[in-house]
């Protein structure tokens, strides 16, 4: 496979969860008080903020990476065996919070919002990467 193919892989893989979790968190939004937002806001900006500085370094890393491997190179390469067990613990996360009873709205909407669309402003700094911008 080619390595700039890497790229949109690394972006489907973040990008695709991304678009998932953040239309959970904005319909949890949708079906709270309008009254009592601003503080859910607060709390969401902090979490993009926080999952902006740990995501924005991973994807360095990673383009970093796929940009030093040869031209053609096997999938498996797009992320070193952590980044593989970052993703998989990730998934498995979030299918277990998907399953506990009782998890409020608030925290759906503010967390999953944040997190949703800070993957998938990471899977866009993949293409970015990939086009060597």
């Amino acid at each position: 496979m080619k390595k700039s193919n890497l790229y949109l892989i690394a972006a489907l893989i973040w990008g695709i969860p991304g678009i998932i979790i953040s239309v959970k968190g904005i319909r949890a939004y949708m079906s709270m008080d309008p009254d009592n937002l601003w503080w859910l806001l607060l709390i969401t900006a902090a979490v993009i903020a926080g999952f902006y500085l740990m995501f924005s370094r991973i994807v360095d890393r990673y383009s970093a990476r796929i940009a030093s491997l040869p031209p053609k190179t096997n999938i498996w390469q797009t992320f070193p065996l952590r980044g593989w067990i970052l993703v998989i613990c990730m998934t498995c996360l979030g299918i277990v919070l998907k399953f506990i009873p009782g998890i409020p709205a608030s925290f759906t909407a503010s967390f999953y919002s944040g997190l949703g669309t800070m993957l998938v402003v990471a899977a866009l700094r993949f293409i970015y990467k990939r086009n060597g911008l």
